[in-house]
């Protein structure tokens, strides 16, 4: 039975947004009930671009939202169908029968989740970095390696917190590490270096690094917005 709804947050993503919908369209995944595109208001045609695709393939859907990642997943949490939810960066690719590896930890009694990622870099740092990932570790999560969850939990925990406009996929895994478990599935996802080309690596890192402290030490998820507008392109 398809039971997975795949939620994709996208906001200008007109340069990729086609290849990563082919790609996922090429999977043929049986387990797969809808791809949800949420628009968070694209001005540069990435909408005319998912709409015209999703005519040609009937499980693909483009929503408009407001602007906010937290928001637009939300949204696609409460429009999906499936009793699973899979939410993916649109510019993360998942490995090959990724929803069957889904499926199998949901069978085995995993209530959430991720895969392991690796960057499309050479770069040592990032090597390192996409290490890590395979470590079931909180502070080796992130919204880029994705999420799968049962829409059950999802719901029971509050959904993401759209009061962060940064931070906000940590903030809902550390819940869900609290109430479920939580299980790394050992298959390579690969996501874009892009943000890393265009701060540098290491300045990326530091400032990603400063973000996760502050939030430690009590900062809002406005004082966590504001750090990343003035730092992060």
């Amino acid at each position: 039975m398809s039971n997975i709804s795949v939620i994709i947050p996208v906001y200008n993503e007109a340069n990729t947004i086609f290849s990563f919908l082919l790609y996922l369209q090429k999977m043929n995944s049986n387990n797969i009930r809808e791809f949800l595109v949420i628009d968070g208001g694209s001005d540069d045609g990435t909408q005319k671009i998912v709409s015209d695709f999703s005519k040609k393939n009937e499980k693909f859907k483009r929503i408009d939202s407001k602007k906010g990642r937290a928001t637009q997943m939300n949204l696609g949490a409460k429009k999906s169908s499936g009793d699973i939810l899979y939410f993916l960066h649109a510019d993360s690719l998942p490995p090959k029968k990724y929803d069957e590896f889904i499926m199998k930890a949901i069978i085995d009694g995993v209530k959430s989740g991720c895969f392991r990622m690796k960057f499309d870099s050479s770069n040592l740092i990032l090597k390192i970095a996409g290490w890590l990932t395979q470590l079931n570790w909180k502070s080796c999560r992130g919204g880029d390696q994705s999420l799968f969850v049962e829409k059950k939990l999802f719901l029971k925990i509050g959904g993401y917190n759209e009061e962060f406009l940064v931070y906000e996929d940590n903030e809902l895994i550390y819940k869900l590490y609290k109430y479920s478990k939580f299980k790394v599935i050992q298959k390579w996802l690969k996501t874009s270096a892009r943000r890393y080309n265009s701060n540098g690596v290491c300045r990326l890192q530091i400032h990603f690094g400063i973000i996760h402290l502050k939030k430690y030490f009590g900062a809002t998820p406005k004082n966590l917005e504001s750090y990343y507008l003035k730092h992060i392109k």
